[in-house]
């Protein structure tokens, strides 16, 4: 299987791609939806770069394949948590729906979510036969404008049915990680919502699924990984984007995404991005 590579293989690999967006704002705060139809018949292999959101991916056509870090297949929709590590996804005549959560939203709709580190979990496993349902109800709905309703129908009916809420503190901790681009320190956030830094590292870590720093972390690297996307130079990334130089930004770049910043800078996965995701909020707040 041969891959495109290069800023022109990003340009090709989105090429591919029929998108379509929702034609209204959505009402969930935290969610945003886009619907993916491969025009081609090839077989597509992406590798997935981490983005500060838990993804669901809704398979509404021939197969999604997913294979993780850990050497394990997924077939079928499935959800990606916020470090998903080395993952690749693959198929032919793909239609999908992909959901992203903020994970403050996440908490609330999924009951859990997979844990950092390179697991991908079924949404069956996560929804039970309340997954199936609605995956027969999206496969049969006659546009994708149908599919965005019945899906925030369903986050918003398994969110008041599971009545869990991130605490108010976690909730701005990641607002003002969000607002800052991941430069912001673990005391400074305590402080402003009264707590010790103990309590908040153990709160944000248990609803969240990662330490603040690592989100923070996480953070940081998204907006490095799309400015590099954009075109921009490595020296000229780190600079701005909070890191003490370029080899700071390679091993950031090197330990969420698993290539270096020149690949991230290339990524298919991200080509897509700025059609798909143009309107979303910034990171999901």
């Amino acid at each position: 299987m041969r891959y495109a590579e290069g800023a022109e293989g990003a340009r090709d690999a989105a090429a591919r791609w029929d998108i379509t967006t929702p034609s209204r704002p959505g009402r969930l705060p935290g969610v945003c939806m886009a619907g993916f139809r491969d025009r081609t018949t090839d077989l597509v292999g992406l590798h997935v770069v981490p983005y500060p959101a838990v993804t669901v991916a809704v398979d509404c056509g021939d197969g999604l394949l997913l294979d993780d870090a850990t050497g394990r297949q997924q077939r079928g929709s499935a959800v990606l948590g916020l470090v998903p590590g080395s993952v690749r996804v693959s198929g032919r005549n793909t239609e999908c729906l992909q959901v992203r959560l903020s994970p403050v939203a996440a908490h609330a709709v999924l009951g859990a979510s997979p844990e950092p580190g390179g697991a991908v979990v079924a949404l069956d496993d996560l929804w039970g036969r309340d997954a199936l349902r609605i995956q027969e109800q999206l496969r049969a709905a006659a546009s994708w404008e149908d599919r965005f309703t019945i899906a925030e129908a369903a986050l918003a009916r398994r969110g008041h049915e599971a009545g869990r809420a991130v605490d108010p503190e976690v909730a701005h901790a990641w607002r003002q990680m969000v607002i800052n681009r991941g430069q912001v320190r673990v005391e400074p956030l305590a402080a402003e919502v009264g707590w010790s830094r103990k309590r908040l590292w153990a709160r944000f870590r248990s609803q969240i699924g990662l330490t603040p720093k690592r989100a923070a972390q996480l953070v940081r690297f998204d907006h490095a990984a799309h400015r590099l996307a954009a075109g921009h130079s490595a020296a000229l990334v780190a600079a701005e984007s909070g890191f003490v130089d370029q080899s700071h930004l390679h091993r950031d770049v090197l330990a969420f995404a698993g290539v270096t910043p020149t690949a991230v800078a290339a990524a298919p996965w991200l080509a897509v991005d700025d059609v798909a995701w143009a309107a979303t909020p910034p990171k999901l707040r």
